[in-house]
């Protein structure tokens, strides 16, 4: 039973990996590494940029809102219902 669990992470230990060293360009491989910054400093930054997230926020809800009225809507005009309707009436009579 372990021998049968051993041999797929055998199998996997002997794949090749594919060279991603090669997939970069001169100008990545010259690029200094980027510099670190303090998280505070990072959020002190992100506060002044002033995004509001309610604007967009009360958008897409007023969009979910007309979307949920749309879908509220009859399917079937109400005139067209009542022809059908009537129709299902005057066959289930035999008329």
């Amino acid at each position: 039973m372990r021998a049968t669990l051993l041999i797929p992470l055998i199998l996997a230990a002997c794949t090749q990996f594919p060279e991603l060293d090669a997939r970069l360009d001169d100008a990545s491989l010259t690029a200094p590494y980027p510099t670190l910054a303090p998280l505070d400093q990072l959020l002190a930054q992100a506060d002044q940029t002033g995004f509001d997230p309610t604007a967009s926020l009360e958008a897409r809800a007023d969009a979910l809102r007309a979307r949920a009225a749309r879908l509220r809507a009859p399917v079937i005009e109400p005139r067209l219902r009542r022809r059908m309707l009537q129709s299902i009436t005057l066959q289930q009579r035999g008329v």
